[in-house]
């Protein structure tokens, strides 16, 4: 891993306007969430929404256009005497930090504040593991479409399926199939969607099963609190490696 070149972007981003917005926004919202909230468990139900749908989004349309963004910084860097994989690691490991960043300044603060609960603990986790996971997928995406408009679209729309339409689609196949045993099928399904093994983490430590949807509560009823915490930890581990592997794949093998 190069260090000056992963620094160097590292602090040209957490410098961006976009990078201080995004933690700005995320600081106020979380402050106002933490006041109108009278017990930490309330403060992170409500910090749950937050985190499963504004840092996935905003994770694969920034990640996006820095990347195409990025192309003639990546083509001078190929000049140089610096790997490719290393130029792709060093590209993918700096964004993902500045938007960890943003993260943890924007809501951390508030989490000390309200409370340093097992609640709060996972949601921390979980923000952090789907700003690398969907950081991946941006990548991903951007790899393997030139077109600057069509690759965020395509980015925009597979953040709408796993935050919006992939619950619908597994509730249609519980209600079609209604008559037959869909447990374990469920289950394989959520292992799926990152942002359905985030919620399901979060909710174990808040015991709101009713929040959780069907998936959810199979989930947990199958595995139960401890098998459920460590299977969904390493899922999502799975998650955060398959785009970036098939990411730098492509990259490798890519003509600028």
């Amino acid at each position: 891993m190069n260090k000056k070149i992963l620094k160097y972007i590292f602090l040209d981003l957490i410098r961006s306007r976009f990078i201080l917005t995004y933690t700005v926004i995320l600081f106020l919202i979380s402050l106002f969430i933490n006041y109108v909230s009278d017990s930490p468990q309330k403060t992170a139900a409500s910090l749950l929404n937050v985190v499963l749908i504004i840092i996935p989004l905003v994770s694969m349309i920034f990640s996006s256009i820095h990347y195409y963004n990025s192309k003639e910084f990546m083509e001078f860097l190929l000049t140089q005497p610096v790997a490719r994989s290393e130029i792709f690691r060093c590209e993918y490991l700096a964004v993902s930090l500045a938007l960890c960043f943003a993260f943890i300044a924007g809501i951390g603060s508030i989490v000390i504040l309200s409370g340093m609960s097992g609640a709060m603990i996972y949601l921390m986790i979980s923000g952090l593991f789907l700003t690398f996971i969907f950081t991946g997928g941006a990548f991903l995406i951007a790899s393997l479409v030139t077109d600057k408009v069509r690759g965020i679209g395509i980015a925009i729309l597979m953040w709408l399926y796993f935050s919006v339409m992939f619950d619908g689609f597994v509730l249609m196949i519980f209600y079609l199939f209604r008559d037959y045993p869909l447990n374990n099928f469920i289950i394989g399904l959520t292992m799926l969607n990152p942002i359905d093994l985030s919620r399901i983490l979060i909710l174990m430590q808040l015991d709101i099963s009713a929040l959780m949807g069907f998936s959810g509560a199979t989930f947990k009823n199958f595995f139960g609190q401890f098998y459920g915490k460590i299977i969904s930890l390493l899922l999502m581990l799975i998650w955060i490696f398959i785009p970036l592997f098939l990411s730098q794949r492509i990259f490798k093998k890519k003509n600028f």
